[in-house]
């Protein structure tokens, strides 16, 4: 009687565990998933010695001796505990800028270089940005130099890209951009005249807190094979999970150079648009910031969550991969975003615009590859896209039909034109006609991110566009059964003896087809990852984000350095970029 009765605990327990993991597993990863729409509470920080109080824009100011022979204000909103408070609050921008204006014009100090107006962090957005402001005799521009008494940390050596935007100047503005979090940084200010003539050096150094993520300030950086120079710029990391809510930039030694605070989220793209960034500064706000730091607009999605991905548009516009919040249908939507009034519109609704193949597809289900979507439509799942003015067209991404789509005329009367991939996805529905057809031998893409423009072609109709093909295969909105090359992974989590590549494909239009012109191999991720140009050079940087790797490579596709980053299993994409509203370069 004893044994029958364990039996039948035993059995039940089983039972129980079989009915209840799957749904644990299920909440679990949609809990983790679901932190790209957590927003930050906490903006609080550890700051210097109270000074005074500006009691017309309800900013404390405190001040640090940060090293010798600087001083550095904080400034910190009193409302900076309130619930609700945010730093991506045009009210709050307003508020820090009249301060530091007031501070500028103050009457009993003349702000020198060696006695600049410096001030940490000055508008919230970057925890590592130093401000200084100050004033020369003589129209001049500012380089400078840092050292960390760290032989693992190389000297970083940069020009002061000014606000006025101007090369000489007398009076100068700028953030130092490059000072390494947790270090005690060596900085020398170097001021030359427009004949070339060394005016002044200025030293001091800098205490800098350690970093508001906790993320490490240096990468496990490997040479590659090539001996092509790496291209000037800094690599924005973008979305790292675990560390949710910030921009990581990095230098080409693996330095972390500059942290970047959001409000959540990350930063799916960065723009340039009159001479500041737009970026994604939660899942559901973008924010135009100039190069002090200061947030001068901010863009509200009401009703809308970001997904994957954000583009200039037509004049004055940006377009943005989205979804409805709550919807069951998801990553299926593209928004425009006024630049000017800010108004926000939906401009294609794929479920509408491909509602024949809409129709043919299903929810996730808990025993698809994607679980953690179980109950969710996400029946196309873009996740990329690139504008063309010329035709007034759109060429997206969609990982779970492993096509690339291109839409025209997509402010008037928005059609499908062409789409690549494998054509047995799309056998016997509208979009079958719709394929072009593969010219040449090779495998196409499957589970394709960051499809983007290269180049235009040798003739009309002609183009090219660059890709990372996952080669990956996987559909959870459908029972389709295909069989795929040995090559593509059809398993997430298996990389044995697979390799993701970067395509360029040559677009014929007129011909009706499709050709690989360019490819090489780079470290496997079945998700996520891009591989792209480098800003202003012919290399490319590619992140396999399951793989924990991004990379500079030469135009031919040899590696130049590879680098290796923590986080919680993927970071979503890195780009170089030459950051120009922060720095200048030659």
């Amino acid at each position: 009687m004893k044994k029958k009765n364990v039996l039948i605990a035993i059995s039940v327990i089983i039972i129980i565990a079989v009915v209840t993991v799957p749904f644990l597993v299920i909440n679990i990863s949609k809990a983790f998933t679901g932190q790209e729409q957590v927003v930050r509470t906490d903006w609080t920080f550890d700051t210097g010695s109270f000074i005074e109080e500006n009691a017309e824009w309800e900013i404390d100011i405190t001040r640090a001796n940060l090293g010798e022979g600087i001083y550095a204000f904080q400034l910190v909103p009193k409302d900076i505990e309130s619930e609700g408070f945010t730093y991506y609050d045009l009210e709050v921008q307003d508020r820090l800028y009249n301060t530091i204006e007031e501070l500028k014009a103050s009457s009993d100090i003349s702000w020198t270089a060696t006695q600049p107006l410096a001030i940490l962090n000055p508008h919230g957005t970057g925890s590592n940005g130093l401000y200084l402001y100050f004033e020369t005799d003589l129209e001049t521009k500012v380089n400078y130099t840092i050292h960390v008494d760290n032989s693992e940390i190389p000297d970083f050596s940069a020009e002061a890209a000014d606000s006025s935007g101007k090369e000489y100047t007398r009076t100068h503005e700028f953030q130092i951009i490059g000072l390494v979090p947790g270090e005690t940084n060596e900085v020398t200010i170097t001021i030359t005249g427009s004949w070339g003539k060394e005016r002044q050096i200025v030293h001091f150094t800098v205490d800098v807190p350690e970093t508001s993520s906790g993320y490490p300030t240096q990468l496990e950086v490997s040479e590659g094979t090539s001996a092509q120079s790496q291209s000037d710029g800094l690599f924005a990391m973008m979305r790292v999970n675990g560390y949710l809510g910030y921009g990581f930039f990095f230098d080409n030694d693996g330095i972390l150079r500059y942290e970047m605070v959001l409000e959540g989220y990350g930063l799916d793209r960065i723009l340039y648009y009159e001479d500041e960034m737009i970026t994604c500064v939660s899942s559901s706000k973008l924010a135009r910031i100039n190069g002090l730091g200061r947030v001068t607009r901010v863009y509200e999605l009401d009703g809308y969550d970001l997904h994957h991905d954000i583009s200039l548009g037509a004049e004055g516009e940006v377009l943005t991969l989205a979804e409805v919040s709550g919807n069951e249908t998801v990553e299926d939507r593209v928004l425009s975003i006024d630049l000017e009034s800010g108004q926000v519109t939906e401009l294609l609704n794929f479920s509408e615009l491909m509602d024949s193949y809409y129709e043919t597809t299903r929810a996730v289900s808990p025993s698809d590859d994607f679980f953690w979507q179980a109950g969710e439509r996400d029946w196309i799942h873009l996740n990329s896209l690139a504008y063309s003015s010329e035709d007034d067209s759109l060429i997206l991404s969609s990982r779970e039909t492993s096509a690339i789509i291109k839409v025209t005329d997509i402010h008037e009367t928005s059609e499908i034109s062409w789409l690549i991939g494998d054509e047995r996805v799309w056998k016997g529905t509208e979009y079958e006609d719709k394929c072009l057809t593969q010219d040449g031998d090779f495998v196409p893409q499957y589970g394709q991110h960051c499809v983007e423009y290269v180049a235009d072609g040798e003739e009309e109709g002609v183009s090219y566009i660059s890709l990372y093909n996952n080669n990956y295969w996987s559909i959870n909105s459908r029972d389709l059964d295909l069989t795929v090359d040995d090559s593509v992974g059809t398993d997430l989590y298996d990389t044995e003896g697979k390799v993701s590549s970067v395509y360029i494909y040559r677009i014929d239009e007129q011909n009706g087809t499709y050709s690989l012109e360019q490819s090489f191999d780079v470290p496997y991720s079945s998700i996520v990852s891009n591989g792209s140009r480098c800003e202003g050079s012919e290399n490319w940087v590619v992140n396999s984000g399951m793989a924990m790797l991004f990379g500079e490579y030469d135009e031919d596709g040899v590696l130049i350095r590879e680098y290796e980053y923590p986080c919680t299993m993927q970071n979503y994409r890195t780009f170089k970029y030459q950051m120009s509203i922060w720095i200048c370069y030659d």
